[in-house]
């Protein structure tokens, strides 16, 4: 089987709650998403989706992700799709870095692979570990009782997890957690993510005042050696996500007791291969994942949930629903939240088909 052309489509997604806020006052109104169909000489045809959050949150960009794509196709041309391996290596020597634009590439041949075979992804990531996975809710941040008031709300949609966006103000991130804390279940888990948003001394002020809290702490500082600063001054549950983006760092983060969880981005670590081996690592070392994306819609939805349906329960912290946070549908198929949990297709490849009115026509072809 050989590759004969890539088409890329850019698509909008809008929010429901109309803005997404996090750290440092950055936010998102409408996501910008791109969508790879990867075409081959026998008739099947793989998917995939990049949508970065924002800019100023990671090393990657929405225009990035497609001229990323335009720098790699002319190397893909040609090459078999089921040899995934052999096509991550043949992107790693044609472009240096940018996991972010090589992701979609990679998830397209896995979907290609699962519909060559006849089989959903999630079998070929390891086989079913669980019927469907639980999910969280990211709040986004706001003045405290607004956002105690939305988990409310959301935690009567049937979510049990929350993600609290803060790093923001110390004084502010402190009575945020304090007020949310205060309205949920003690059986819920609320996970207080600054998204590399404090300076070390915030951090310690936080960290030393909602001690007495059932609180998760995710991503406090900007920097692996910052943010391992305070897990060392805190009892709490840490998370770490932003700094732990490849392999390497995750085998540094486990051998030097870095965090309890880790959050597992697909496109942060170019695509379901890397995202399976560091999988993986974590169930190895006993480490739980939540296992998502930095945001996208219905197929990266899918694509998360085929990771997560893969993973033991037990290693699976939680997983997102990015497509009930927008108001596109932009592929049949996708999978639905159903009291605060999701599971992926049975169908070949990832069990979706994207809804080509809503992405309208390709941005750019190469063959």
């Amino acid at each position: 089987m050989k590759i004969t052309q890539l088409a890329v489509y850019q698509v909008d997604l809008p929010l429901k709650e109309g803005r997404y806020s996090w750290s440092n006052g950055n936010y998102v109104d409408v996501f910008d998403s791109t969508v790879l169909e990867i075409s081959t000489d026998e008739g099947l045809t793989g998917y995939a989706e990049c949508c970065p959050l924002g800019s100023a949150y990671l090393p990657s960009f929405a225009r990035g992700v497609r001229a990323g794509l335009a720098e790699l196709a002319p190397h893909l041309i040609g090459q078999d799709p089921l040899n995934i391996g052999g096509i991550n290596r043949t992107m790693d020597a044609a472009l240096r870095g940018h996991p972010y634009a090589k992701a979609p590439v990679d998830i397209a041949c896995w979907d290609i692979l699962g519909k060559a075979t006849g089989q959903p992804v999630y079998t070929l990531l390891g086989g079913a570990a669980q019927d469907d996975v639980v999910l969280y809710r990211a709040i986004s941040q706001e003045e405290p009782d607004a956002m105690a008031r939305k988990i409310e709300g959301y935690a009567a949609e049937g979510y049990t997890k929350f993600q609290l966006k803060v790093g923001g103000e110390a004084n502010d991130d402190i009575d945020r957690i304090h007020a949310t804390r205060a309205v949920l279940k003690k059986s819920d888990l609320l996970v207080a993510d600054a998204n590399t948003g404090w300076t070390r001394h915030e951090a310690a002020r936080v960290v030393g005042a909602i001690a007495g809290l059932d609180v998760y702490v995710e991503q406090p500082c900007l920097t692996y050696e910052e943010s391992v600063s305070i897990r060392r001054r805190t009892a709490l549950p840490f998370v770490m996500d932003e700094v732990i983006d490849t392999p390497n760092t995750l085998v540094r983060g486990i051998a030097e007791d870095a965090m309890d969880v880790i959050n597992l981005k697909i496109s942060k670590v170019g695509g379901l291969s890397r995202a399976r081996l560091m999988r993986d690592l974590c169930v190895a070392h006993g480490i739980p994942m939540t296992i998502e994306d930095t945001w996208g819609g219905d197929i990266t939805t899918a694509a998360i949930a085929h990771l997560a349906r893969s993973t033991p329960a037990e290693f699976t912290f939680s997983a997102t629903d990015f497509n009930s946070y927008g108001t596109v549908d932009i592929a049949r198929g996708a999978p639905k939240r159903v009291n605060g949990r999701m599971t992926a297709s049975d169908l070949p490849g990832l069990g979706v088909t994207p809804i080509f009115e809503a992405l309208g026509e390709p941005v750019a072809r190469y063959s």
